[in-house]
């Protein structure tokens, strides 16, 4: 790629990107072409710096018109351990959607208070998890959902 495509192009990739002086696009530091070499493609190139603007971005966008706001990030989007840490560290709230999601996201230490647990067919398993947790909030899908989850209820707080 060019140096003038690349430029033209600029608003569509992360900051920092580059071309190398190989005449190889760089994001984050790395050469995707040594990327695609090693692990090859498709691949998936993620630049932290980036994505820590980007969430900065959301949070002074709001605070500039509103002190009460949150901004939660929907981690259907990419459900991985760094992305949840990155996202918690940033200050924003996470969206799960399964137990497993929710298992990671205590796994990286998010705050579990700024935790929304949304996703249908909730089991037992991933209610009791969420319980334990002491997630900050549960969005239940139906009334199957309500009843146990109030069931549940009475046995956590027995």
């Amino acid at each position: 790629m060019s140096t003038t495509a690349a430029k033209a192009l600029g608003h569509v990739y992360p900051l920092g990107t580059r071309v190398n002086e190989r005449g190889h696009l760089e994001v984050g530091g790395c050469d995707v072409v040594e990327l695609a070499e090693r692990f090859g493609t498709p691949a998936y190139i993620y630049a932290e710096d980036d994505i820590r603007a980007r969430t900065r971005a959301y949070l002074d966008a709001f605070e500039a018109r509103t002190r009460n706001f949150e901004v939660i990030y929907g981690s259907k989007a990419l459900p991985v351990s760094a992305a949840y840490r990155l996202m918690s560290e940033e200050g924003l709230s996470l969206d799960v959607a399964s137990g497993g999601e929710l298992y990671l996201a205590l796994g990286v230490g998010a705050d579990p208070r700024r935790i929304f647990m949304h996703g249908n067919n909730k089991t037992e398993q991933e209610l009791r998890l969420a319980f334990d947790a002491g997630i900050g909030y549960l969005v239940l899908d139906s009334l199957k959902e309500i009843e146990l989850a109030d069931a549940l209820l009475d046995d956590f707080e027995n």
